[in-house]
């Protein structure tokens, strides 16, 4: 049985890699066009037989910015920062509501700010980071900060990624 100082040399803090699209005028241009190209499906009746389709061109569209879209998404990689550390953090966002465990608006920036190890920011840089971001992308990031933290959980090795495995002759 190995004895606990060989255990604490092999420990290392948990890390989550998240990608965040930092282009929210992309993102809604697809959301946009996918809009349009739903309409325009629904709609559409040629007049005759030699007629293009108007989907073509904005599906052609859409293809497009969501290749732009995943270009401007950026990784962030969070690291759990340590018991203590946490613990002052969450005791320095106090929620004023006790059925809470900190305050909701200070707290989230505050927590990525410290354990976002690529690239490092401050809080101030969090917070002006959350103001340029949409909900669905600072959710991201404070779930990914959050889970680092808290999960307990190994993401389990999906069906899929063994069948894909297999398939290319690897184990599953």
């Amino acid at each position: 049985m190995a004895s606990i100082e060989d255990i604490l040399k092999q420990a290392k803090p948990r890390e989550r890699t998240v990608m965040v699209c930092i282009r929210g005028d992309l993102a809604g241009e697809a959301e946009r066009l996918t809009d349009e190209l739903a309409k325009v499906s629904e709609d559409w009746e040629p007049s005759d037989l030699t007629e293009e389709h108007p989907g073509r061109t904005i599906a052609a569209r859409l293809k497009a910015v969501r290749e732009q879209t995943r270009g401007a998404e950026v990784p962030f990689t969070l690291r759990y920062i340590g018991d203590r550390a946490y613990s002052d953090l969450l005791a320095a966002h106090p929620s004023g509501d006790d059925s809470q465990a900190f305050n909701s608006d200070t707290f989230p920036k505050a927590l990525v700010a410290a354990s976002c190890v690529d690239p490092v920011m401050t809080e101030d840089q969090a917070t002006a980071q959350f103001e340029k971001l949409n909900q669905g992308e600072i959710k991201r990031l404070f779930d990914a900060a959050w889970d680092v933290h808290n999960s307990s959980e190994i993401v389990p090795f999906s069906l899929a990624a063994s069948a894909l495995l297999a398939a290319l002759g690897g184990e599953s």
